[in-house]
């Protein structure tokens, strides 16, 4: 699967002040052109007025600050109801259409946490925590903190009302043709209760899916899989040495937790701007989506933010963007000549024609001579599709190597050439032997994803070996 997430309100055309969710319909076309497969959408419901945050996470909102969609509740509704802004339920269901229209799922994202405005909070004061001078502790994902949101206590007395109310808010969007959901941080919640709610859910519908956005401890990662989660975010956003992403990959796809864990991989994310992509600018953005693109079967960006290579933080040495998205409406030049449309447009196109993408059974990862270059080839099980991919790791330089090409695992003569396709370039290139030189710029392109095709005696053209 390849996720495209972005904010609905946030406008793309000059003129425009706050979109709906008819004006994102309209957005639905440039998001299929780049071929991603799911449209993630953050919290699409009434947004909290006390304790709003302002803009760049400022506790004190000013009069027009929008908020940030993840405090959930206020006089509109709750967790089963639309933003008034972005429009109402019938507009989202004619959004969900228009994306199938393109071969296109929406992901919701589920956040179980309310503003102090949900009508939760006035009805069903039992299902929170209340402190001896009447408030409920807001909710901290240390060292993060959330002064607009109050947490559930998944463990009060009536907990059995609260988890059969919080069943219904998947059945509810699942009734608009949602079958793939991002829950934000389970792991701050009850285990017992995701562990109850994916298995009562997938009675009914086998076909949902549940992708954890957990970044936690390994372990505890893990055992959101073991649990029920059918994908979970991962580490990749901060493993940047050939070293650190041969181990990592190694772990998640040639050890026992291939068989639990599905991992989807983000380079960036609302809460993420790395200290890779701020540093290493433009080559690096390529560098890292080519990356995500080949290792994982599955993976995701934050666009616009990402194919324009917005890279400011809010602070040195911080990981929050600078003027977020999550506090105020942007306005994105998705027509910028700069931006990675196309090169992201061309990984996606690259991951439908060759199944070997598709899998993370595949991956085995290969020997250079230099540790600024990592190659891996992906491979079909009985070979008739394999794609060998070179990245450069270095932002700044230009970096050569012998690249190790186990040609007798792969079936291929080590007597005879062998022709590599580049499929981000489409050019061709006659290799011999198993070791073979490359050399990439990262200003122009830091990555070459080769078909491997083997040479043919006669006359006729190259025939593929993938």
């Amino acid at each position: 699967s390849t996720w495209y997430e972005f904010f609905p309100r946030s406008c793309w055309t000059k003129n425009c002040t706050q979109n709906t969710l008819q004006d994102a319909e309209a957005q639905l076309a440039y998001i299929s052109s780049m071929g991603f497969d799911i449209v993630y959408l953050p919290p699409v419901h009434p947004i909290g007025t006390t304790k709003r945050k302002g803009k760049n996470n400022n506790v004190v909102a000013a009069p027009g600050d929008v908020g940030s969609p993840w405090a959930i509740g206020n006089e509109a509704g709750g967790h089963k109801a639309i933003n008034p802004e972005l429009g109402t339920l019938d507009d989202f269901r004619s959004f969900v259409a228009k994306a199938r229209e393109y071969n296109m799922e929406v992901a919701m994202d589920v956040a179980f946490q309310v503003s102090p405005d949900h009508p939760y909070v006035r009805e069903h004061p039992e299902w929170f925590k209340w402190r001896p001078d009447n408030t409920v502790q807001y909710a901290e994902n240390p060292p993060k903190k959330y002064e607009d949101i109050y947490p559930f206590n998944f463990e009060s007395e009536n907990w059995r009302e609260l988890w059969d109310e919080l069943k219904s808010v998947f059945e509810f969007w699942i009734g608009f043709g949602v079958k793939v959901f991002r829950v934000d941080n389970p792991h701050t919640k009850s285990l017992r209760f995701w562990e109850w709610l994916i298995a009562s859910i997938k009675q009914d519908h086998p076909d949902v899916i549940f992708l954890a956005e957990a970044f936690t401890r390994p372990k505890v990662m893990y055992y959101l899989a073991k649990i029920g989660f059918t994908q979970s975010y991962t580490y990749f956003a901060w493993r940047n040495t050939r070293w650190e992403l041969t181990e990592y990959f190694t772990e998640l796809t040639k050890t026992g937790v291939s068989q639990f864990f599905r991992p989807n991989v983000w380079p960036n994310t609302p809460d993420i701007l790395t200290e890779h992509l701020q540093q290493g600018g433009r080559p690096a953005f390529m560098s890292r989506i080519v990356l995500a693109a080949t290792l994982a079967a599955s993976y995701g960006i934050y666009g616009p933010a990402y194919e324009l290579g917005v890279n400011q933080p809010i602070a040195h040495g911080k990981e929050e963007y600078l003027n977020s998205e999550k506090y105020e409406v942007k306005h994105w030049d998705v027509d910028n000549p700069l931006s990675l449309r196309l090169l992201i447009a061309r990984l996606n196109q690259i991951r439908c024609d060759n199944p070997a993408l598709q899998s993370n059974e595949g991956l085995r990862f290969v020997g250079t001579t230099n540790d600024q270059l990592i190659a891996y080839y992906k491979a079909t099980p009985n070979m008739d599709n394999i794609v060998l991919t070179v990245v450069n790791l270095d932002p700044r330089n230009a970096q050569s190597g012998m690249i190790d090409v186990p040609v007798e695992e792969l079936g291929i003569d080590p007597h005879r050439s062998y022709e590599v396709l580049d499929l981000l370039a489409d050019n061709r290139f006659l290799w011999s032997g198993w070791q073979n030189y490359v050399e990439l710029n990262p200003q122009v392109l830091p990555a070459h994803v080769f078909s491997l095709r083997r040479r043919m005696n006669t006359e006729q053209n190259f025939d593929p070996f993938v």
